[in-house]
């Protein structure tokens, strides 16, 4: 039987903020811990892991010998096997070996993957999923991407698995990504607030205000969001139809919408599909908390297959 006493540690690395929790080995969190993301530069990661370890020497504070290990995700192109931080613009990285700068650091075992990956690991195991087979979580806000969950473990492919914002849908319009017509350069949070200033003139904060706008009766928002509508439509009931997933989770940002977002997508998807089965549409229910909580299930599932059932000097 594992320890109760078992503390694992779950990291978030962000564009602009670290979150860590302390969970115990049970699922509950007993601590929690944010500062901001190192600034982009020279020895970016080595920086990086310094903030990540002492966010966790923080939260293991008086009981360190009970912490056995950590789970990390961070952003980008990763690769999980190999504990690589691939790529990052954001952050300003290239192939750079996190998981062990992090191990180092801190002389624990360390699992690693992706932020969207590992919250959708935790909205499957303890948020919306929960009790479903498949799920195919999707936030969306700055981007749009996607992360793949089959029978409670996330797919990755080498980390290039779920780049649904970057797939045509036809719209025309150049992404960031040198490539054009991506559903993110049309339906993220971001473009459909910059869509609307193109259109106006008129600069808004974001896609809420859009949204906003589009029920008052404004022409130009309604058209920007249902254009946003309809490439999520169309992306999303592709892969219904390719993946059949039981569920698809919509988070980030745009999710806030609720109902506003999810009623008129289900009719654009049920629209598009005839036989194939056609996936709940929920909204995530662990918020900016998700890859943290992911993290920390990464962390525990480490520790299972190790078969370590003590604390630290187990290791």
């Amino acid at each position: 039987m594992p320890d109760a006493a078992i503390l694992v540690a779950g990291v978030d690395v962000g564009g602009t903020g670290i979150k860590s929790v302390l969970v115990t080995h049970d699922g509950r969190t007993v601590g929690e811990d944010r500062v901001p993301t190192p600034r982009p530069g020279p020895g970016i990661a080595a920086r990086v892991a310094d903030a990540v370890r002492d966010s966790v020497l923080r939260l293991s504070g008086q009981a360190p010998e009970r912490l056995s290990a950590v789970g990390l995700a961070v952003p980008g192109t990763v690769d999980d096997a190999a504990g690589l931080a691939v790529y990052s613009e954001n952050l300003g990285w290239t192939d750079e070996p996190l998981r062990d700068l992090v191990a180092e650091r801190l002389a624990l075992p360390v699992a690693f993957g992706h932020d969207v990956r590992v919250g959708a690991l935790a909205e499957a195991r303890l948020g919306v999923g929960r009790g479903l087979a498949s799920t195919v979580f999707v936030p969306i806000g700055t981007g749009i991407s996607a992360a793949l969950c089959f029978d409670g473990q996330p797919y990755s492919a080498h980390g290039y698995a779920g780049e649904i914002g970057h797939t045509d849908v036809g719209h025309g319009e150049p992404c960031a990504c040198g490539g054009s017509g991506c559903l993110e350069a049309i339906a993220s949070a971001a473009a459909i607030a910059r869509r609307y200033t193109a259109r106006t003139g008129r600069s808004v904060p974001g896609s809420a205000e859009v949204l906003a706008l589009a029920a008052q009766g404004d022409p130009d928002a309604d058209a920007v969001w249902t254009e946003a509508l309809d490439a999520l439509g169309l992306a999303l009931a592709w892969t219904a139809s390719v993946l059949a997933p039981d569920a698809v989770v919509l988070g980030g940002g745009l999710a806030e919408a609720g109902d506003a977002l999810i009623a008129p997508l289900a009719k654009r998807i049920d629209a598009r599909l005839t036989f194939q089965r056609r996936p709940l549409l929920l909204k995530a229910a662990l918020g900016d908390r998700a890859a943290c909580l992911g993290s920390a299930l990464l962390a525990r599932d480490l520790l299972e297959a190790r078969g370590l059932s003590k604390a630290r000097d187990a290791s």
